[in-house]
């Protein structure tokens, strides 16, 4: 998912109080989420830094002095799109609360 697409989801731009017990539905463990959430997290993160550095290339100088790096208009206004975006931790969060996150269980429990 591209971070544009992120933007339109519908999700808290700050944290909320939750019910933990609708987060071992899924797993049938509470702890089984929360590293599921976790580690779809750290996938959005890493997502979204590789996208934000292919995006930035473009704009990017070998400026010596300050006064050309501050006139960059473009990407600041890229910077400022993805400070915007909800957290990679609310994304997952998100994810998960609405059945999109793929997750396969390896335990032999």
């Amino acid at each position: 998912m591209k971070a544009a697409d992120y933007k339109k989801l519908k999700t808290d731009l700050y944290a909320k109080t939750k019910d933990i017990r609708q987060y071992d539905k899924a797993t049938g463990n509470f702890y089984k989420s929360i590293v599921i959430m976790s580690k779809r997290a750290d996938q959005i993160a890493a997502d979204l830094k590789q996208e934000f550095q292919e995006s930035s290339q473009q704009y990017a100088t070998n400026a010596d002095s300050l006064e050309e790096v501050f006139e960059n208009r473009e990407q600041i206004e890229l910077s400022k799109f993805y400070e915007q975006l909800p957290k990679p931790t609310q994304l997952a969060l998100y994810e998960f609360e609405h059945d999109q996150v793929y997750f396969q269980d390896t335990d032999n429990d």
